[in-house]
């Protein structure tokens, strides 16, 4: 991209950000799984404002699946999404602000207000990490499908941090790459359960 890469967050920030625990919400039609590229064109106020606070503060946004509305109004959303951080930007030919954020932690919203600029917060607690997991032998195909795919996706995963033998990695970037339903990805996103995962992404691949 055009813009410059910044900085990652100093310990003492995630510090201060976790003991209040409130974080601005952007609820999207996308899924966002921990380790993966979010890509956004952002153009309201609301959200103009917020990137621009998260970026001054070195501070994360929520990204939930809306499940009811739209990403321009009112929204209903799932209550388990994904912390994001904002590694690129971009101002486009247009005008409109480009940015690139990275998934880091799983997250329960657990309260919700919206501000008078339109812009929801929210009262979130982190979610366990899932546990590292060398992949199954009966899976041992998919890093390698995995990794021909992610060679041919372009800017967005050439500085991907890549894990291959990582089973939960491996079936993250697969739920966010292959045409699955969003409510399914939803579901993978909530599981902890790496095994029915794969299961279910094997299926997929070789349907």
């Amino acid at each position: 991209m055009g813009g410059r890469n910044l900085s990652l967050w100093p310990d003492s920030v995630w510090t201060i950000l976790f003991d209040d625990m409130q974080i601005p919400l952007f609820p999207l039609n996308t899924v966002l799984f921990p380790g993966g590229p979010l890509p956004l064109r952002v153009f309201e106020p609301r959200y103009l404002d917020m990137i621009s606070r998260c970026m001054k503060s070195d501070s994360p946004f929520g990204v939930l699946l809306i499940r009811e509305g739209n990403e321009v109004g009112p929204a209903a959303t799932h209550n388990t999404g994904t912390l994001a951080k904002v590694v690129d930007w971009y101002q486009g030919s247009d005008g409109i602000l480009g940015i690139t954020a990275i998934g880091t932690e799983r997250f329960r919203l657990l309260t919700t207000e919206r501000q008078d600029d339109g812009l929801n917060v929210g009262d979130i607690e982190l979610l366990p990490d899932v546990p590292k997991a060398n992949i199954p032998d009966q899976y041992r195909s998919l890093p390698q499908i995995l990794e021909s795919v992610m060679n041919d996706l372009g800017r967005l995963y050439e500085n991907l941090e890549r894990r291959f033998g990582d089973a939960t990695w491996v079936a993250y970037r697969f739920a966010e790459i292959l045409p699955i339903d969003l409510e399914q990805k939803q579901e993978f996103l909530e599981s902890d359960d790496v095994s029915a995962f794969l299961k279910r992404i094997d299926e997929v691949l070789h349907k």
